[in-house]
């Protein structure tokens, strides 16, 4: 693997008479003969023949909703523990279905799975630790891959899946359910249609107490990984959406961030609790905070909380010249009143720029602007479910465009923006906050696509 890392030092460089005190990582050149992936699209699958590797609490919830997913087939199970391969058997078998090839019980079974030559697409729920290797493997072996948040955990795995999945034209997906959530794509539609007028600022998080969670994740990984790593270790939730918002790499970039974080204290006191001993040197503090620069003049405020006693939220909010949206603590729209001068919305001539529109104006808002694929698969994600549908729809969007040859909804770049918060945060905190400079993962291609938008069949 090619070394990509932090300088170990500020560089100071004299530039216009200013110091710039930003730090800078490597990007390496694109090998040769090697092109980007932007808008990539490969050739229609009529059935989508899928592998799954990891079924623990995500995994076993994919096979769930697969059942149910047109124009897909479970081709095969994987799991180290063989309980929970049979268990997802069963979850087939009472679906109507029948036993499917399964492997486990060694390290690296898995690879068996994406060596078959019946799979077109392996997912990826394992601990994060082996995401990147698992996909990697299933790219060079003619897989598409989608990949459970966070997707990679440094700059090396990033540049990995991005060259790997360049060199291969293979699909490298993140498994972002975020996105999908029912405020999220009504409230983009909204900003596509100009409600918002510029979008100037957004906010995003993963504030999820998650003390409950940590004796279900298998050999204790998740609280290890805090334990040993600092930072921002869990963004992709509050990027997504937000990322969206603002067409990163769609006509935008990100290039600078700065972060900062509190000192540890729920983390080793909940391992001291539990095992009787205390870390010497808990990495990850309570709570982190993270805040981005765009090329164009944007800004996104990420942060990141799984220790602290607090109402689970993912802040979601945005800025815009024209209007304001926010999903927590409550969902509300503020707007110019000109913004929404309709028929079909009542009593907008009362509206005011100082405070959210009323119940009733903000559900006329939110049926006339319900995003097309929820218009479609509202009702059947809430029957299927998935963290209230927002799973099913990601499913079904995956394996939609992948039947139809179609771009998919998040990309490789995607994958890359919205994972790099683990590291380059890090980066930032460990030199006193510094200023860090955000690669440009497309090498260049970040304008190439103006405006994001999801691609759809003719």
């Amino acid at each position: 693997m090619f070394f990509v890392a932090a300088v170990a030092a500020l560089l100071i460089s004299a530039c216009g008479g200013e110091i710039d005190r930003t730090i800078y990582t490597v990007v390496p050149e694109r090998p040769a003969g090697q092109e980007d992936v932007i808008g990539l699209a490969t050739e229609p699958i009529d059935t989508v023949r899928v592998g799954f590797i990891g079924l623990g609490m995500r995994g076993i919830g994919a096979i769930e909703r697969y059942v149910y997913v047109p124009g897909a087939r479970i081709a095969a199970l994987c799991d180290i523990r063989p309980e929970m391969v049979e268990r997802a058997q069963k979850v087939m078998r009472d679906a109507g279905l029948s036993d499917v090839p399964a492997y486990s019980g060694t390290e690296d079974a898995w690879k068996q799975l994406c060596d078959r030559e019946d799979i077109d697409l392996v997912y990826i729920c394992t601990d994060w630790k082996h995401h990147t290797e698992m996909a990697v493997y299933a790219m060079e072996h003619g897989k598409h891959v989608a990949i459970e948040v966070p997707a990679a955990m440094n700059l090396d795995e990033i540049w990995t899946l991005i060259n790997t999945s360049e060199r291969t034209r293979k699909h490298c997906m993140q498994l972002e359910n975020c996105v999908y959530d029912f405020f999220e794509m009504t409230t983009l539609n909204m900003a596509q249609h100009g409600l918002f007028g510029e979008i100037l600022a957004v906010e995003g998080a993963y504030i999820h107490n998650l003390e409950e969670f940590w004796p279900y994740y298998w050999n204790n990984w998740r609280m290890s990984f805090n334990e040993e790593f600092r930072g921002d270790v869990y963004a992709t939730h509050g990027m997504g959406p937000a990322c969206q918002l603002l067409d990163i790499h769609r006509g935008d970039r990100m290039v600078t961030l700065v972060s900062m974080d509190t000192k540890a204290v729920n983390g080793p006191a909940y391992v001291e609790r539990t095992t009787g001993e205390r870390p010497e040197n808990f990495q990850n503090g309570d709570h982190t905070h993270t805040l981005i620069r765009t090329a164009n003049g944007k800004t996104i405020h990420i942060q990141h909380d799984v220790m602290s006693p607090r109402p689970y939220s993912r802040m979601y909010q945005l800025t815009g010249t024209d209007g304001y949206a926010s999903k927590y603590p409550i969902e509300e729209y503020c707007f110019r009143p000109e913004q929404i001068m309709s028929d079909e919305i009542p009593d907008h001539e009362n509206l005011n720029m100082h405070g959210a529109v009323s119940p009733e104006v903000k559900a006329a808002l939110m049926e006339k602007y319900k995003h097309p694929i929820v218009k479609e698969l509202e009702e059947m994600a809430k029957k299927v479910g998935g963290h209230g549908g927002m799973d099913f729809i990601m499913d079904y969007r995956l394996i939609y465009c992948l039947n139809n040859g179609l771009p998919l909804d998040m990309d490789v770049y995607d994958l890359a923006e919205w994972c790099c918060l683990g590291e380059l945060s890090r980066i930032s905190i460990e030199n006193n906050s510094a200023p860090v400079a955000v690669p440009d993962f497309t090498r260049g291609g970040w304008q190439k696509i103006q405006g994001y938008r999801h691609a759809f069949a003719e």
